[in-house]
């Protein structure tokens, strides 16, 4: 876990005291279940609750037996005397570090869905903050029709959330323990003990296991966090494009004393929204590994340990800081409306050619196939600079005798296009209530407002 990318949250669950005491807290469960059983004497229990974690000694321990629960059962035992012969008392060393693991994988998840939560109101707010900020949308990289930062951040908004679904489904499916000996049979730990043991951890008990919990349980959830990390980057990454300098419609937030180079004092990088997309593909990458670990052999093997002691950690801690830093971007996002509206002007409005054919269609009866070659001309004609669009088409004699000034005009009115915005608010449960503070940002009319049906607290 590298502390650069670690929230400090994280970082203390996964921490080795915190893995030692969670160690800790199972066997003494344990012990307890057994004591109810009549296994051992209920007298060892205060004993047995006194055991303390010497973690040098638990080091020096592991550094001759080589196998780390080994040293830790030496260890807690040495610390109790006669009645830690008790201490994982028919347990295999996976009964105690994957229910363990399950604890700190639910821990970690809670963290991460506050997150979430924290970035999905983010996108809600500044979604209902420019939804009527007109902007160019794009297919391919290349203009089609104008849309509005709001429409777009309300996609993004959606995305979220379903990962936040996605990714708390995966949490529950982890958040389970077992008990059940050396193949997952409950030969020599009885499951009423490991009933006991995860009901007072707030675990489900797997209903059948082998040696160790099945890693599917594991590769879901990383997988989901993945997902999550792909949802993020398709934002960083839109956000990234908005930023060039030839578009420069959108602006990551940069600080008063910050340096986008070393070298180049005008710079400003997207630097925050590329690290989401770096970390992004961290998170794919151990997905894969994840996956990989589920063909364990027979009943278990220890392939899958060394790498879960990787990838688990840090994909809570990525995936959580990946979080934050995007909810710092989108809640600093610097927006540039005059741009934009420059855009969907550019060659005299050639964006609204789909207007104008729909208008020749509709209004004057043309064929199609008529319609559409007649306008992609003058589109053409206006792309390679001849005159404006909206020009080219007013001084067509045909379009303008079949279609009339108005019907013109009315093609080439922008605010058409947000006619239905309001069907998508109300989908996702957003407000659709247009303030005096949306009026200052977008400046739409007054008249506008009540067209689009965004008015009156709909």
């Amino acid at each position: 876990m590298i502390p650069r990318y670690t929230p400090p949250e994280i970082a203390a669950i996964f921490s080795d005291e915190s893995r030692l005491r969670r160690w800790l807290d199972i066997e003494l469960l344990a012990a307890e279940g057994w004591a109810e059983l009549g296994r051992i004497p209920k007298e060892a229990l205060p004993a047995l609750r006194e055991a303390r974690i010497d973690a040098d000694r638990i080091a020096e321990l592991e550094a001759e037996q080589g196998h780390d629960v080994a040293a830790f059962v030496a260890a807690v035992q040495e610390t109790v005397g006669e009645e830690g012969r008790w201490i994982h008392l028919g347990l295999t060393s996976s009964d105690i570090v994957d229910t363990a693991l399950a604890t700190q994988l639910r821990d970690a998840a809670a963290i991460i869905d506050k997150d979430v939560a924290a970035l999905e109101d983010a996108l809600g707010r500044q979604a209902e903050r420019h939804r009527l900020t007109l902007m160019m949308g794009r297919t391919h990289g290349v203009h089609a029709e104008p849309l509005t930062l709001g429409v777009k951040l309300a996609n993004h908004y959606d995305e979220v959330r379903r990962s936040r679904q996605r990714l708390r489904a995966a949490a529950l499916e982890v958040s389970v323990g077992q008990l059940s000996g050396a193949v997952g049979t409950h030969a020599s730990v009885s499951p009423r003990v490991e009933e006991h043991v995860c009901r007072s951890l707030r675990l489900t008990v797997a209903p059948a296991a082998t040696q160790v919990l099945a890693r599917d349980r594991h590769a879901s959830f990383v997988s989901a966090m993945a997902i999550l990390g792909a949802v993020l980057e398709r934002l960083a990454t839109t956000i990234r494009l908005l930023q060039m300098t030839e578009v420069d419609e959108v602006e990551e937030p940069f600080s008063e004393h910050q340096k986008g180079s070393s070298a180049m004092p005008h710079k400003r990088n997207p630097i925050l929204c590329e690290r989401v997309c770096g970390i992004a593909r961290v998170l794919r990458g151990y997905a894969t590994t994840a996956m990989e670990d589920v063909a364990l052999w027979h009943e278990r093997d220890i392939s899958h340990s060394s790498a879960e002691r990787v990838i688990l950690p840090d994909a809570c801690a990525l995936t959580s800081y990946a979080l934050r830093l995007t909810k710092r971007v989108v809640l600093g996002l610097r927006v540039k409306p005059e741009n934009m509206r420059q855009h969907i002007e550019a060659f005299g409005g050639v964006v609204y050619s789909q207007r104008v054919l729909g208008s020749l269609i509709i209004d004057a009866g043309w064929p199609r196939e008529r319609a559409y070659r007649a306008v992609q001309e003058l589109a053409r004609r206006a792309r390679e600079g001849e005159a404006g669009f909206h020009e080219l088409v007013i001084t067509d004699r045909e379009i303008s005798a079949a279609l009339g000034v108005e019907n013109i005009e009315a093609a080439f009115d922008v605010h058409r296009y947000l006619n239905h915005i309001h069907d998508t608010y109300l989908r996702l449960g957003l407000s659709t209530t247009v303030t005096a503070a949306d009026a200052l940002v977008t400046a739409p009319t007054s008249e506008l407002a009540v067209e689009v049906g965004l008015g009156g607290g709909r």
